[in-house]
This record gives C-alpha cells, structure tokens and sequence, in this order.
C-alpha cells in the first residue's frame, strides 16, 4: 500500500554535536558573522558612558582604511580586515590613527602554499580634525586601477577627510616615528582559549583567511556547515 506524506508537516532538520577542531571552526564563524554585523553599525571609539555620546559623530571607514586607534585607544582586532566600517566619535579633537591596504591578485602561477595575492599597505597615518556633534566625516583619497599604480602612491600617500558637505576638514599624514616611540606602550590582553586552542592558533586562521580568495572562503564556510 502507498504511503504518501503530509505536506503540512515541517521536517526539522538534525543538529549533529561538533567537537574539537569542528568547535573551533564555529567559534571563528561566529568572529565573521560578529565582524559583517559591526560594518552596520558604529563602533564606538570611547569607554564607558562619557558626556557628548550621545551627539557623537561618525566617520565612514571604506575597506582600503584599517583604522587602528582613535584618541590612543584600539580599534581594530576584526577578523576580516577589508570590512567597511562606522566609527563613533566624541565632539571635539579627535586623532585617528590608520593605514591604507587593497589585495591585489597575482596573475602569475603560484607555487603551492604561496599567497594567491599582492598586498599594498602604506605607513600607519595619522589625521586630526574637530569632530562636530552628530556630523558625518568620510575618507576621500585616490584609487588606484592597477598594483603597479598602488604601489607608486605608497611614497606619498594621504587621505582626506570630509564633512558630509564634501568640504575637507583635515588631511592624514605619515604617522612619525618618535611619535610612535614617544607613546607608552600598552600591555596586549591575554588572549583567552577558543575551543581549547591558544591564541597562536588563532592567529594562524585569521592570517590563512586575509588572503584566501573568495572562492576559498566560500568553500571553507561550505566544509564548516556540513
């Protein structure tokens, strides 16, 4: 005698318990999913709860820019680095420390193991402006249509930045070196355990997947969920 099914009933889908490597693989998932979900909102460049928080400004961080610190306080850290991303400001002086980076793919045959790209970063910039309450300031600097024309822009490179008016309001210069020594040195956290892996671990996979293609990340997430 046939059977046949009931439409109406929903077939739930099986979780299968994940261990070991699998478990850290899920963690790191989670720093992606995290890391796409602060490029749509602001990430806030102050601790704790200070007075003009809630006039602050924003400054629109396209992904070529890697912020790193504002006002001396870090703020960087993301898993993927090429995510565009919102930074909150406090009305005043604020300086924002960051550098300009575009992955370039190499069209030449690559041996086994070997980056399937060229990166062109310039020297950490530093750039200073009043922010005005609840403005909107965004980098302007020029884009280069080859690896060759990035990387003759690295000698002298700066970026603008703009109120939403298109109006300049500061532009960045190389970050100086006694600038940088001059600063005092702040403790790194201890990285705490992912899954039973150290930070060392970590930091291999977030390396590995900077220069994964897209293609290879897709096939990673692919492998990851089965």
């Amino acid at each position: 005698m046939r059977t046949f099914s009931n439409p109406a009933v929903v077939r739930r889908p099986v979780w299968r318990p994940v261990h070991g490597a699998r478990a850290l693989l899920f963690a790191l998932l989670a720093l992606v999913i995290t890391g796409c979900a602060s490029s749509v909102s602001s990430v806030e460049t102050w601790d704790g709860s200070p007075a003009g928080a809630s006039d602050a400004a924003t400054l629109k961080a396209p992904g070529e820019i890697q912020v790193s610190e504002v006002n001396g306080r870090r703020v960087g850290n993301f898993l993927m680095d090429d995510l565009a991303l919102d930074y909150a400001l406090l009305p005043g002086q604020n300086e924002v420390v960051f550098t300009y980076k575009t992955i370039w793919a190499k069209t030449e045959v690559v041996g086994n193991g070997e980056s399937k790209v060229h990166v062109v970063e310039s020297e950490p910039q530093v750039v200073r402006f009043d922010a005005q309450p609840n403005e909107v300031y965004t980098f302007l600097f020029d884009k280069p249509g080859t690896k060759v024309e990035a990387e003759q822009m690295m000698a002298g490179f700066s970026a603008t930045v703009v109120g939403a008016d298109g109006i300049a309001v500061a532009k960045s210069s190389e970050r100086a070196l006694d600038q940088v020594a001059a600063r005092t040195p702040v403790p790194a956290a201890t990285a705490a355990p992912v899954g039973g892996i150290d930070a060392s671990a970590l930091d291999t996979l977030k390396a590995v997947w900077e220069t994964a293609s897209e293609d290879e990340k897709k096939a990673f997430l692919r492998w990851a969920f089965e």
